[in-house]
């Protein structure tokens, strides 16, 4: 994307929290370029002073990435379970950071761990109707290696840390475009 697609996005998803925050309506998407109205997984994660502060993510759809941005970053806001909604006197010091993810590819059984490639893949790990996802840029910024990376995601599935190598499990690889607001 170009620096203006990106501030595009990241417009949108500042004035979608300042919505929620007014009590406002959300916004109006933006006038769209061919890279902001393709249909991608994306993920908006909100970070306060460098912390964590919320993440929600869709990993495929249909609809335009724009739209995803503006309701994605309101449900990261306000929605993520893990924290309690967002107050206004957070939002100055918000940092946002778009994760637009790439079609996700099943990797073999027998590949792994060898094919997953820390800070380059995201994973999926799904066994009996539970699934797990790890963004790359988590396994890089906590130094894993690639059995530590399985074994993280399958327990952010609720799983046992082997889950990833039972019999019918399913690991998925998929790679993202990381965009920083600046």
């Amino acid at each position: 994307m170009t620096p203006t697609e990106q501030a595009t996005l990241f417009g949108l998803a500042r004035a979608a929290i300042q919505a929620r925050l007014a009590g406002s309506p959300p916004p109006e998407l933006p006038p769209s370029t061919p890279a902001l109205a393709r249909a991608a997984g994306v993920f908006v994660t909100l970070r306060l002073r460098g912390a964590l502060r919320g993440c929600i993510g869709r990993i495929q759809t249909e609809r335009p990435l724009t739209e995803s941005v503006r309701d994605l970053a309101e449900a990261a806001a306000f929605g993520d379970r893990r924290f309690k909604p967002l107050g206004a006197e957070e939002y100055p010091e918000l940092e946002l950071e778009l994760s637009v993810l790439t079609p996700t590819q099943v990797l073999s059984p027998e590949s792994l761990p060898g094919a997953v490639q820390v800070g380059t893949h995201g994973l999926i790990v799904r066994l009996h109707g539970r699934s797990g996802l790890l963004l790359p840029q988590v396994a890089a910024e906590r130094n894993w290696d690639a059995l530590t990376f399985l074994q993280q995601t399958s327990l952010k599935a609720g799983l046992p840390e082997d889950a990833w190598s039972v019999e019918g499990a399913v690991v998925e690889a998929f790679r993202c475009e990381i965009y920083e607001e600046h």
